[in-house]
């Protein structure tokens, strides 16, 4: 069967890379392997081509163009920059960018000095306003439920106890009273959404010099992006990360228990075939949140 718009093939990308760059026909072509909502590909030493498989996600991308041109003022680190673009087949976009330094945060760990940068990535979300952000068609969205989240997280628990792959009773630290306590925070923020580690580009000395992939962007609550840094480069970096952005304990603590949350309730999807995330990588994420942290120890709830 020959593929569909929807899979473009190495000779459809390079018949692309022919209109839009002077050796593009030529280019060294690698699939990036992280990631799997769109088709993305290594151009070379200095590009990224990614490529819409949809309509929903051709809007995504469309509006990450706009979003990263308003965020790379107000952000210490490197925001891709798009070189070209346009549509690759009828409706569907795409963006070739500039390819960022640095590595994956999968297998670069970060320093102190990039816990610096990730706090100074966080403090300038929180100063972009909202007000600039939604126009460009950035959702809003409502804070997750803790307590909702709490009752899948036990489930799944239970589960991954009895495959031996995780303590059901550890869950328990969350108690109601925390619960109660670990609401919503504050004001609604512009929120990266997806910080996982093979968004966050590392170099050799541990320092971050980029984010990617912006087409999760929602204005909401600003734990949600503490959370995704405590899967990429585990809890005590981000709560550090999030702290020295002048983020309080419970918010802290609010990103951390949905981080855990998270990460049990995927692992027991992967582990019951529902979710397609490499169980290997999720069980390193489930790691990563439940590390122990001093802030549990001293903090009021």
């Amino acid at each position: 069967m020959p593929p569909t718009p929807e899979q473009p093939t190495a000779e459809t990308v390079r018949r692309l890379l022919g209109t839009l760059l002077p050796d593009g026909g030529g280019a060294e072509l690698r699939p990036v392997a992280e990631g799997g909502e769109h088709s993305t590909w290594w151009v070379g030493a200095r590009h990224v081509l990614r490529l819409a498989p949809d309509g929903e996600f051709t809007r995504r991308l469309r509006r990450e163009l706009r979003l990263r041109d308003l965020v790379r003022s107000y952000v210490p680190v490197a925001v891709p920059a798009s070189v070209a673009a346009g549509e690759w087949a009828p409706g569907l976009a795409y963006t070739l960018d500039t390819r960022l330094p640095g590595e994956s945060a999968e297998v670069r760990d970060v320093t102190a000095a990039g816990e610096e940068d990730l706090a100074g990535l966080l403090t300038g979300l929180h100063a972009v306003p909202p007000a600039r952000a939604m126009p460009l068609g950035v959702p809003k969205v409502a804070p997750r439920p803790l307590d909702k989240l709490r009752r899948e997280a036990a489930a799944a628990a239970r589960g991954l106890d009895t495959d031996d792959e995780f303590e059901a009773a550890r869950l328990e630290q969350l108690t109601p009273r925390a619960v109660a306590q670990l609401g919503p925070q504050g004001e609604a923020v512009l929120v990266h959404y997806d910080l996982k580690g093979e968004h966050l580009t590392v170099e050799r000395d541990g320092r971050v010099r980029g984010v990617l992939d912006w087409t999760d962007a929602v204005v909401g609550d600003p734990a949600e992006d503490i959370a995704g840094l405590a899967i990429a480069v585990g809890a005590r970096a981000a709560v550090r990360s999030a702290t020295l952005a002048g983020y309080g304990p419970r918010v802290c603590l609010r990103g951390l228990w949905l981080a855990r949350c998270d990460a049990l309730v995927r692992l027991a999807a992967r582990l019951q075939g529902v979710d397609a995330g490499p169980p290997g990588l999720l069980r390193v994420q489930l790691e990563r949140a439940w590390e122990p942290i001093l802030l549990e120890l001293v903090s009021e709830g």
